[in-house]
């Protein structure tokens, strides 16, 4: 389990992980204690320099890691960081329809691994993505055919 401690408006949270997630957490922490032994910030991620990471920070880097491969060449709006989010929902959505699961008790999971105090928050993030739409379509037609 992951505790997230005082995120955004001063909310805390449990998350439940992957190991592979846990041992990627676990090795980056090793590597933060050794290049700095003494931060001055509390928070998990922290810059070279020991304070809490900002997004004015993280965003160059974010897009420097996207141009070296090539990620969105040539795209009028190149991959920003709040893309993943997106990605991860939309990813998580269509996992669950794929797998039969009843989609409306499982959205305040999904609000809670995206930091939302409520489901409603979390629509933003499941525009409309074409198989979500093609899952969506399916549902109606479904309920269509058995009120008929």
């Amino acid at each position: 389990m992951l505790l997230v401690r005082r995120s955004k408006f001063g909310k805390s949270r449990q998350l439940p992980l992957q190991s592979s997630t846990l041992e990627a957490l676990q090795e980056y922490a090793r590597r933060r204690d050794r290049l700095c032994p003494r931060p001055a910030s509390e928070s998990f991620f922290v810059s070279l320099r020991g304070t809490r990471i900002i997004y004015a920070c993280v965003w160059p880097t974010h897009r420097m890691l996207c141009e070296r491969p090539g990620v969105g060449a040539g795209m009028a709006h190149p991959p920003r960081v709040h893309d993943h989010r997106h990605s991860f929902a939309v990813r998580t959505l269509v996992g669950w329809y794929r797998g039969g699961h009843d989609i409306q008790a499982r959205l305040p999971w999904l609000s809670t691994y995206l930091g939302h105090r409520e489901p409603r928050y979390t629509y933003h993030y499941l525009s409309a993505a074409p198989e979500l739409l093609g899952h969506a379509a399916r549902l109606l037609e479904r309920d269509q055919a058995v009120r008929s």
